[in-house]
């Protein structure tokens, strides 16, 4: 059987950030220095006058919500709709997972594992869903006292689901410091950003560092409704072989079928009705 390797191809890729950092420190300023930026606030925090000021100057808006489903379907829509938006900034993630969690605990009880299942696949698909987008990506999230054995102070950390960071290519902390937000970077898949190292916040900064910040965003076109109804139904009448499905949304990095893109779901018809016609014969 042949190799499936291939000549590995560099590719060009959105900034896809994760920055935290303690309450007041700046986050949701640091974030609407990028131009054109959606913010989804969970917190309802960008009502003050700097925020709307920053944002009537820039070319931002603003949805506030800290329901998951909601935001969930606004990053679909940013995804395949033609917008002026060049980044999504949800702001901060950790209002949103304890929104869903108290929601679980209502529906299962306090305590019980069916929470931790809910809120892991609502935020795996929310995480699959931003890493599709030809968007810039920034998710915040509140930080807090990292401790190790015996309650031994060990730094700082976030506030938030653990999986988030190992998504992102680019994880910082940021500090007040004077007049300055200095962000320190924390993690870094990216060579113009060393791992340890420490600058002065600013859109200027990231644009001479990473380039295609500022390039225009180009929609993908997601799966139709009707092209998912013809799919499900196809399938209530076909048997898969073992985990086909499950196989096809890997490969499409997605967790459902109505997060699929229109080539990835028509092949996926193809398949099924393929199968139909040779069973037939």
């Amino acid at each position: 059987m042949a190799l499936k390797a291939k000549k590995p191809e560099t590719i060009e890729k959105r900034l896809k950030l994760f920055l935290f950092g303690s309450p007041k420190v700046g986050k949701t300023t640091a974030e609407l220095n990028f131009p054109s930026v959606y913010l989804i606030d969970t917190e309802k925090g960008a009502v003050h006058d700097q925020y709307v000021r920053l944002m009537q100057s820039n070319n931002s808006q603003v949805f506030h919500t800290n329901d998951v489903d909601e935001v969930i379907e606004e990053i679909r829509t940013l995804g395949t709709e033609k917008h002026s938006f060049k980044t999504v900034a949800v702001d901060p993630v950790t209002m949103l997972e304890a929104d869903l969690v108290e929601k679980a605990e209502k529906e299962f009880g306090v305590g019980d594992m069916r929470i931790w299942g809910k809120r892991d696949r609502k935020m795996k698909r929310l995480l699959n869903l931003l890493n599709k987008l030809d968007m810039n990506v920034i998710v915040t999230a509140h930080g807090k006292i990292d401790y190790g054995p015996n309650m031994t102070r060990l730094g700082t950390t976030f506030d938030a689901w653990k999986r988030w960071p190992y998504a992102f290519d680019l994880i910082i902390e940021l500090e007040k410091r004077g007049a300055d937000r200095v962000a320190i970077v924390r993690g870094s898949r990216l060579e113009t950003f060393v791992e340890g190292e420490a600058f002065t916040w600013s859109y200027d900064e990231f644009k001479k560092r990473y380039p295609i910040i500022d390039k225009d965003v180009e929609p993908v076109v997601l799966a139709t409704p009707e092209q998912v109804a013809e799919l499900k139904s196809l399938l209530e009448v076909v048997k898969l072989p073992e985990g086909q499905l499950d196989k096809w949304l890997t490969k499409a990095s997605v967790d459902c079928i109505e997060d699929m893109d229109c080539p990835t779901i028509d092949k996926c018809i193809k398949f099924v009705r393929d199968k139909i016609q040779g069973d037939k014969k």
